[in-house]
């Protein structure tokens, strides 16, 4: 990879446009919790103030919006890990993941 790359992919969050103690900030602490792009940023935000509701608990039109998006969001990772979406389950982190299988 190589520099201009790096950056592109930097740009891409906006908190890595940060400076800490007069230093570009360098986040390593992804598995606690991960920085997120400015494209995911502003896809929640518009899924939290115009379909936020539960997924598989209602049948009134936000939850049914609400569970088309995860499915669909399921199904375009199933699709890009090359798996059946079925076999996708989401956690709610590292640690719920291991609990789950352990």
């Amino acid at each position: 990879m190589n520099s201009d790359t790096l950056t592109q992919i930097r740009n891409d969050f906006p908190i890595l446009s940060r400076d800490i103690h007069g230093k570009q900030l360098i986040y390593l602490d992804s598995a606690a919790s991960s920085q997120k792009p400015q494209k995911v940023i502003d896809a929640m935000a518009n899924f939290m103030s115009t379909s936020y509701a539960n997924v598989h608990r209602g049948v009134h039109q936000l939850a049914s919006e609400s569970t088309d998006a995860y499915e669909h969001s399921r199904r375009m990772v199933a699709d890009f890990a090359g798996t059946k979406p079925e076999q996708i389950v989401f956690t709610m982190g590292a640690t719920d993941a291991i609990n789950m299988v352990a």
